[in-house]
């Protein structure tokens, strides 16, 4: 099927790329020349595992294509599917103005019958408009007559696990009130279709707040736990306990239990922040959302506020060593990731950063540039050295097993604040490091 995704940024790369793998004919087109450009070079704009070699390979095949040429590329595709960004106005609403562009631009260049798939994550109502914008712009040209569907179909893809989400999902949300689209969509999804059915097609509207509903839920627990670590801490429980002892049950589960910094990237704090802003244009009082991004928000404070209590506020002059800047494992993605908030606090109070990241380095690089209190390691061995503590805030696999004794030798104070429980406190207090982390008692 030839099919066209307007937006190269993390979800449209992604799901170019694996729908090409399966056979179909993507052409992807961008505003952005330079990353087209790039693409086609063969270098790939973010990290994902995966990604790259996926890319390559189909892009070597000739079954995905990178342009700016809108024209040509509303012209191959059967199924339009944006995937542009949404980013967040001033008042936490979802801006829309890329994906209304990208309709208009739809319907001013459609020769035959189209079916737009909204992709990003929208509003509800949001298909409703784009299906507006298409049909003003078909009128202004005098073609009325040129037949077309607006569908919803959300992505639900994990950072550092894209690929595999995309091909083997858990669930395809269809949002669409036409046989005829419906049974497009599912020639599309059929290769990801076959072992049992995981298409759901509803309304629109319902499709469309599928996806803030899910994002929403997860931010609830994550949220929910950071705040039960908090409270373990002040009642002498261990959170770490406590979460096996809760996750054993299967009505609650262990995904997203788990304590730490608070939720970070690009769609948990957004979405949430959008569903919020949605409520209030209807007069409802979301108490829970706004609750779940306050609890959020002074969780990404709680690993300054134990280094700040242990020095006694007195950070000016001192060389922490930081491990993990992406908001997330498997990831080079910083937006809105706690160690952000964690190093700015550090830096306002007179403090040096010495950091490590198996992935964010040059993005930390992008977001910061040159300063004299930030120091990139190569290695996350050379972030120790002279540092007067180690503080921990991503949970990256190549830290978890460490060896303390170089550790100890390397810190200037042999201590550990760790906002992502990664070791047990017992074999630390063995090593003879002192040990901070969530919800635990200090060891």
């Amino acid at each position: 099927m030839n099919l066209t995704v307007f937006g190269i940024g993390y979800v449209g790369l992604v799901q170019a790329a694996v729908l090409a793998e399966v056979g179909h004919q993507v052409v992807c087109v961008d505003i952005d020349v330079k990353k087209v450009e790039r693409l086609n070079q063969g270098f790939i704009p973010i990290f994902e595992p995966g990604l790259e070699n996926l890319v390559k390979e189909n892009h070597a095949a000739g079954r995905i294509k990178f342009t700016t040429d809108a024209a040509a590329a509303v012209r191959h595709g059967v199924i339009q599917m944006i995937a542009v960004g949404t980013p967040p106005g001033e008042d936490g609403s979802a801006d829309l103005k890329y994906v209304l562009a990208v309709a208009e631009a739809i319907g001013r260049e459609m020769d035959a019958p189209k079916i737009v798939v909204g992709k990003s994550t929208v509003p509800v109502g949001t298909c409703e408009k784009i299906k507006a914008r298409i049909a003003a712009t078909l009128k202004a040209r005098g073609r009325e007559d040129m037949a077309f569907d607006v569908a919803s179909n959300p992505e639900f893809l994990k950072e550092g696990s894209a690929v595999a989400d995309c091909m083997k999902p858990d669930r395809i949300i269809v949002g669409t009130s036409s046989e005829s689209t419906e049974a497009v969509m599912r020639e599309l999804y059929a290769p990801f279709n076959r072992n049992h059915e995981k298409m759901i097609v509803m309304d629109v509207r319902s499709a469309e707040f599928t996806k803030y509903a899910a994002n929403c839920m997860l931010a609830t627990k994550i949220s929910f736990m950071n705040e039960m670590a908090n409270l373990a801490e002040e009642l002498g429980a261990d959170i770490e306990e406590v979460r096996k002892g809760i996750g054993s049950d299967p009505r609650i589960g262990y995904h997203f239990i788990y304590p730490g910094l608070g939720y970070g990237g690009s769609c948990f704090p957004k979405d949430v922040r959008a569903l919020i802003k949605a409520a209030e244009g209807v007069k409802f009082d979301a108490k829970l959302l706004r609750a779940v991004e306050e609890r959020n928000n002074e969780q990404k404070s709680v690993l300054f506020d134990k280094v700040s209590r242990y020095f006694e506020g007195n950070l000016k002059g001192r060389t922490f060593a930081l491990w993990g800047l992406a908001f997330k494992p498997d990831t080079d993605d910083m937006r809105e990731a706690p160690a952000r908030v964690l190093m700015e606090a550090l830096w306002k109070a007179g403090a040096k950063v010495q950091a490590y990241d198996p992935e964010a380095m040059q993005e930390c690089q992008a977001i910061y540039g040159q300063r004299e209190d930030l120091l990139l390691c190569g290695t996350k061995e050379a972030a120790l050295r002279g540092a007067d503590a180690l503080l921990i805030a991503t949970e990256w696999k190549s830290f978890r097993a460490p060896s303390f004794d170089a550790m100890k030798d390397a810190l200037t104070t042999p201590i550990i604040f760790d906002g992502r429980n990664l070791y047990d406190p017992k074999v630390i207090a063995r090593h003879g490091i002192e040990y901070h982390s969530i919800g635990r008692m200090a060891a």
